[in-house]
């Protein structure tokens, strides 16, 4: 009898597997990702906030794109606000992109841009990278690979969340989006929906039913609406401090070099974009949530990732490679001195430029426009208001 038990249990388990996975038109050439086991909760004393950014990258999403990279320092500056029993929180994000035809159809059409990271100029250059094309859009496919790829907390104090942008329908591909949020449910994962068009039409074709079976927000767009960065004031002393702050890099090891390039880079790219951008960028540079311990001696040194008495030589810049042991510290303190005092003067110019653009967005009159700052923001706000996190309440676009 107990043998018989188990068989039909199996049997069961079996079918309705089967129910949850129907056949799909090409796919045929897919590989499925496969579920993974819940992890255990624990308890984390660092408040975390972890974003996994799902992109549509086919034809008609160049909008979106736009969108995300023009409005992520936004988005940090918001959250860097925020506090937790009186902790900032660290930031980590991640971007997928999906519906590509120029991506691998064997892998569903998407791609792991950058894993789940606090190097928040790897997001930048990720964002700035993406180009569009046309494909085919697998929602349950992208979040079920997002949440098995991705280093998430096992904590449940810490704010988990994928946001999925995108304007075909939400039930395309191999991956049934049911699977796919309930093994984000079982690891703490929220999954927001954004319907980049219509709202009733994002609803009519299943990214309102998404949101509400993962406990997350549904909200709608306007992909296409350009995000004007407004011309102030402070903007031009903002870009010269900003420059300034860059000097009190000090880059090691075998990657410290080039991230340091790549941060002038990602700062030169915003500034094309507008002078605003690279001011909202600045400011974030400036906040608790831009830390770039892993190549800089002055953000090591301070979270304690790093002994500089065990690096040797070469993994030192050439300016203190000569130095001893106790110069070397000397001189790392110099720029982190430095660095307290710019990182002060851009925070009151940002303030003050904060203040400047309200203005003249409450004067012109803001356009009853929802975009992706807004859709991020609001439901991480609410999420994590859940969890005992504290936001500014005051938030100035």
């Amino acid at each position: 009898m107990k043998s018989k038990i188990i068989a039909l249990g199996i049997f069961v388990i079996t079918a309705v597997v089967v129910a949850l996975y129907p056949k799909a038109n090409n796919t045929a050439n897919a590989t499925l990702p496969t579920p993974i086991t819940p992890v255990n909760v624990i308890t984390n004393d660092k408040p975390k906030i972890q974003l996994a950014i799902l992109l549509d990258t086919s034809s008609s999403m160049s909008g979106l794109i736009n969108q995300a990279r023009n409005q992520l320092w936004q988005v940090v500056n918001e959250f860097a606000k925020s506090k937790k029993n009186g902790i900032t929180p660290s930031l980590e994000v991640a971007v997928y992109e999906y519906g590509n035809s120029g991506l691998s159809a064997k892998n569903g059409y998407i791609r792991k841009v950058t894993g789940l990271t606090t190097e928040l100029d790897q997001v930048s250059e990720a964002l700035f990278a993406l180009t569009t094309n046309g494909g085919d859009e697998y929602c349950g496919y992208v979040i079920q690979t997002a949440v098995n790829e991705l280093q998430w907390s096992k904590s449940d104090n810490d704010i988990k969340a994928i946001f999925i942008a995108g304007n075909e329908p939400f039930t395309q591909g191999p991956v049934p989006y049911q699977t796919a949020i309930e093994n984000a449910r079982a690891h703490g994962i929220k999954v927001n929906t954004i319907h980049a068009g219509n709202y009733q039409e994002g609803a009519n074709s299943g990214w309102k039913d998404g949101a509400l079976f993962a406990g997350g927000e549904y909200m709608s767009i306007d992909h296409n609406f350009q995000v004007v960065q407004i011309d102030a004031p402070q903007d031009k002393k903002i870009a010269e401090f900003n420059a300034k702050l860059n000097e009190t890099y000090v880059p090691y090891g075998a990657q410290g070099l080039k991230k340091a390039e790549r941060q002038a880079v990602q700062d030169k790219a915003s500034e094309e974009v507008s002078a605003g951008l690279l001011a909202s960028r600045a400011a974030s540079k400036s906040s608790a949530l831009y830390n770039n311990s892993t190549w800089d001696l002055v953000d090591a040194l301070e979270n304690g990732s790093v002994d500089l008495n065990k690096l040797e030589s070469d993994q030192l810049p050439a300016a203190i490679q000569t130095l001893s042991k106790q110069q070397q510290k000397e001189y790392v303190q110099k720029k982190a001195e430095a660095r307290k005092l710019i990182k002060q003067q851009i925070t009151a110019l940002s303030k003050d430029r904060d203040a400047y653009v309200a203005e003249q967005n409450r004067t012109a009159g803001k356009p009853a426009v929802n975009t992706m700052d807004d859709a991020v923001t609001a439901a991480v706000r609410k999420q994590g208001e859940a969890k005992h996190y504290v936001f500014d309440s005051n938030k100035m676009k």
